[in-house]
């Protein structure tokens, strides 16, 4: 599936070495002031090339919006956006035109669809992700407009652990690291696996404040479920936690309940959900990222014509992707959000009467 969401939906298309990728994002009301600095701010913070932390690919990522805005305002109609390809490198890949790469998509791609995009994983790269990016963005904007907001960076690298999480340091970051003090330790881990032709993984976590209580549509559209459905749909990411997630397994329930006062919740356990539905507290999770799959390497595989052998890759590659992947799943967090936000409209009387008296 190429789609995501229910009222708020977007779709993405397009490959790492095509043309162009862009997305189409229907059921943004309309009025809606369309700030487009911001959005390209936005895929700023994910493009590639702005570090030796990242891959070398340079891209500009410069986002056009194509329909659905006019005079800065969204009209209530579908808005197309389109970010054109102008660094791609496709002879990079030639030697591994039949060749699986262990780790990565290739191998399951090509034997449920039958057909070889060797240049740069074609539909499978994670360049996909700037499409959901400049998706993201608008559902921020939107967002933004009844309080809620979202901050991320990036907790884990190297299994090098933040003690401290401090969202504004994450800002002015390079790798959006979240604790100063171990920032240089995570940046050694990175640059030495990149120095050995290797890749680590890593956590992001993102924070979703000011969610209203509410939120979720219980049994099969879960507030968690669809959140998670979101960050696994990402490239590299294995694992996601709701609070505190996998910690919540080893807790006993005297510990893991969250005491309810007059003035909320006495902690945060949940993780800002409880039952599939937000319950007004920050929504925190935690997405894990395995090392990007791409390495320089020799290693094991098969072709496409079932003939073992040893080879290498060329080409330019994350180190560590988790790094700007915290970006797209702040992205994707949001477009839940957002899209959450307009399903509760409608999820009792009293809603829809103060909207139509």
């Amino acid at each position: 599936m190429n789609s995501f969401g229910n009222k708020l939906r977007f779709s993405t298309f397009g490959e790492s070495h095509g043309k162009a990728l862009g997305c189409l994002l229907d059921g943004v009301p309309a009025g809606l002031e369309i700030d487009e600095v911001y959005i390209q701010s936005e895929l700023d913070r994910r493009k590639p090339g702005k570090s030796e932390f990242e891959t070398a690919r340079k891209e500009a990522d410069k986002v056009e919006i194509l329909s659905g805005v006019f005079e800065g305002i969204s009209t209530g109609t579908p808005i197309a956006m389109i970010i054109f390809n102008t660094n791609q490198k496709s002879k990079d890949y030639k030697n591994i035109k039949d060749i699986f790469r262990p780790g990565h998509a290739d191998f399951t791609y090509f034997h449920k669809y039958g057909i070889r995009d060797y240049r740069g994983g074609g539909r499978s790269s994670a360049r996909e992700t700037a499409a959901r990016v400049a998706a993201g963005a608008i559902a921020k904007l939107m967002l933004k407009e009844l309080g809620i907001s979202l901050k991320s960076g990036i907790s884990e690298v190297a299994g090098i652990k933040s003690k401290e999480f401090n969202y504004e340091y994450a800002k002015s970051s390079i790798i959006y690291a979240l604790d100063s003090k171990v920032e240089i330790i995570q940046k050694e881990a990175i640059l030495k696996a990149k120095n050995e032709h290797d890749s680590v993984g890593g956590v992001s976590r993102i924070v979703i404040e000011g969610v209203p209580i509410g939120l979720g549509q219980p049994l099969y559209y879960k507030l968690d479920g669809v959140l998670a459905d979101a960050m696994m749909g990402l490239n590299a990411v294995k694992a996601v936690e709701v609070g505190d997630g996998i910690l919540s397994a080893r807790a006993k329930g005297s510990t893991n309940n969250d005491a309810i006062c007059l003035d909320g919740f006495e902690s945060n356990h949940a993780g800002g959900i409880l039952g599939g539905i937000s319950n007004g507290e920050d929504i925190i999770l935690n997405v894990y990222f395995k090392p990007t799959p791409s390495i320089f390497q020799e290693q094991h595989t098969v072709t496409t014509n079932n003939e073992e052998l040893e080879f290498s890759l060329k080409g330019r590659h994350d180190p560590c992707v988790a790094i700007r992947g915290s970006v797209v799943c702040e992205s994707m967090a949001a477009l839940v959000i957002a899209d959450m936000i307009l399903l509760n409209m409608g999820s009792n009387m009293k809603g829809l009467l103060k909207y139509y008296t």
